[in-house]
């Protein structure tokens, strides 16, 4: 793993809430970006928009845009490990991304959350709400960066 990328356990939460700053959590694909946001009292995740790719600079300019009304204190990306834990096949276009990304925000820390299973189970859920194909396919990606960083907010709020 890269050297910037801190632990989550590692997040100093209690600088996030003196500073009054969030977390962003990001689902990044081939196709689409995710990205979710905290409360500033780093307890609930909610959807802000679905990025779509087109090209890495625009992209990393359209994540930049989308996050720069909140002061971000650190960025999660979802780490899309395989059911044996190991790295997927995934994992290094995400490295990469994210490396780049990190020009964007040099002070932000950046810490990565298992995303096993994300997608599945936000689409378990849209399915449960019956929403069509169409309505689901605008919204899962937004949907599984709000599933990332809620498991990341969970994980800090319990250690």
């Amino acid at each position: 793993m890269k050297n910037f990328i801190c632990e989550l356990k590692n997040l100093d939460t209690e600088k996030l809430l003196a500073e009054n700053s969030v977390i962003v959590g990001l689902d990044i694909g081939d196709k689409t970006i995710g990205i979710a946001v905290s409360d500033r009292r780093i307890k609930i995740a909610s959807g802000i928009t679905t990025v779509a790719r087109n090209g890495s600079a625009k992209d990393f300019a359209k994540v930049k845009e989308s996050v720069s009304r909140y002061k971000v204190g650190a960025i999660i990306f979802g780490w899309p490990v395989q059911m044996n834990g190991q790295p997927g096949p995934q994992c290094e276009k995400i490295l990469e991304f994210v490396e780049e990304l990190k020009n964007f925000f040099p002070d932000v820390p950046f810490s990565y959350w298992d995303e096993r299973l994300s997608t599945c189970a936000v689409t378990q859920v849209l399915l449960k709400a019956d929403l069509s194909r169409k309505k689901r396919k605008k919204v899962v990606d937004k949907s599984a960066s709000i599933y990332i960083l809620q498991g990341a907010l969970d994980f800090l709020n319990r250690t």
